[in-house]
């Protein structure tokens, strides 16, 4: 990613890289940006299936949510540091963007100086693009904020970003090698995306009514009620995500609005109970429950779970984005073990674990390795001097 000669938008003439000024007529420049190649912050493995999915995916419609990135009052951040600090700044920031993006198998379709815009659900299809968007925003918002700590540390600068999302169809175009993509939008997707960005405060997330729909009980919003924007004709039904919610799966979703009445698989909880009787008796059991997709394995478990009286359970679900977390359901499922929660300072984390082991000298191995795997170091460094 180079930095070539700045054209004055007043008089065209050409200023050195870094200039804030026309050395001609002495017009303000913009601020100095970045414009990294789209193939070079994304994983290889994310390359390969984007590439893998070229020929089927031109000139396809999908539905898709856009999400829109960008620093609060970029050009006078830039005006207030020196050029190559601000130039790594934003190569900071944008290791932060394509890593939150990519996490969740979303794609950067275009860096824009100084943030992104990112489609979640194309080139790579998710039913669950929305939810995918909601997830990498947070998790964008949150290291966003630690950078923003270490900006104003390191430079008392007040640098903040905001995003904005917003769901609908787009038609794929042209996916080249280098993985810049030509996406058309119908019924103004993108621009409403950019439009909505624009409300959001200074390290918020705002999105249209879309996306929340499709996101419903996923995560917590705040409705911030209709808005009037630039290039829509009517009021646009505005919120604001504030963080995850109550529901964590598409059976807890079905839950909260109802089950039907639940017929047939008795043959299937007959093998279930009889083996929960024989981890009681001392003799664990594994039970592998497959089928097709919609077949009714999440309903037959939570059927199961509401018959299995006076058993503990410990619960952990597979994420569909989950590849780029490690162990991310093992880590599920020992907190639940340990009866730790998310928010668990480190010292409260390792009293937790020392308790589940049961032993007031645990083996130091295992100890090592739960600590170790939800992250809390049990190495305290001894005292200089």
């Amino acid at each position: 990613m180079g930095k070539g000669p700045v054209s004055c938008p007043s008089c065209g003439h050409e200023n050195p890289a870094g200039a804030r000024f026309c050395n001609d007529c002495g017009a303000h420049l913009a601020a100095p940006t970045i414009t990294p190649e789209p193939r070079s912050y994304t994983p290889r493995h994310l390359v390969e299936k984007i590439l893998a999915s070229q020929s089927a995916l031109r000139g396809e419609r999908k539905l898709v949510t856009v999400l829109f990135a960008d620093v609060v009052r970029s050009m006078e951040l830039a005006e207030r540091v020196d050029p190559e600090e601000w130039h790594r700044l934003l190569d900071r920031l944008f290791r932060i963007l394509a890593g939150g993006v990519h996490r969740y198998e979303g794609t950067i379709n275009q860096y824009t100086g100084d943030g992104i815009m990112a489609l979640f659900g194309a080139p790579i299809a998710h039913e669950d693009h929305a939810q995918r968007a909601c997830a990498a925003a947070l998790d964008l918002a949150r290291e966003l904020g630690a950078l923003a700590e270490d900006v104003r540390r390191e430079s008392g600068l007040e640098f903040a970003v905001r995003m904005g999302l917003n769901s609908g169809e787009v038609v794929v175009g042209r996916i080249g090698d280098d993985l810049r993509m030509d996406y058309t939008a119908q019924g103004h997707v993108v621009g409403l995306a950019a439009r909505v960005q624009q409300l959001a405060p200074p390290g918020g997330i705002t999105l249209t009514e879309q996306t929340a729909r499709l996101a419903a009980g996923f995560f917590d919003f705040l409705d911030r009620g209709e808005q009037s924007l630039k290039g829509a004709s009517v009021p646009v039904h505005v919120f604001e995500l504030r963080g995850p919610g109550q529901i964590r799966s598409r059976l807890e979703s079905s839950r909260a609005r109802g089950f039907s009445r639940f017929v047939g698989r008795e043959r299937e909880l007959a093998l279930l109970e009889r083996a929960l009787r024989e981890a009681q008796s001392g003799r664990p059991k594994v039970v592998l429950v497959t089928a097709e997709p919609g077949a009714g394995k999440s309903r037959l478990c939570h059927e199961f779970v509401n018959r299995a009286r006076g058993v503990a359970l410990h619960y952990a679900r597979a994420l569909s984005h989950g590849r780029m977390l490690a162990f991310h359901v093992t880590v599920a499922l020992a907190r639940s073990l340990f009866g730790v929660g998310e928010g668990a300072s480190p010292p409260d984390v390792r009293d937790a674990v020392r308790r589940g082991l049961g032993n007031a000298r645990p083996d130091p191995i295992a100890l090592d390795f739960w600590l170790d795997l939800l992250g809390v170091s049990d190495h305290v460094p001894a005292p200089s001097g």
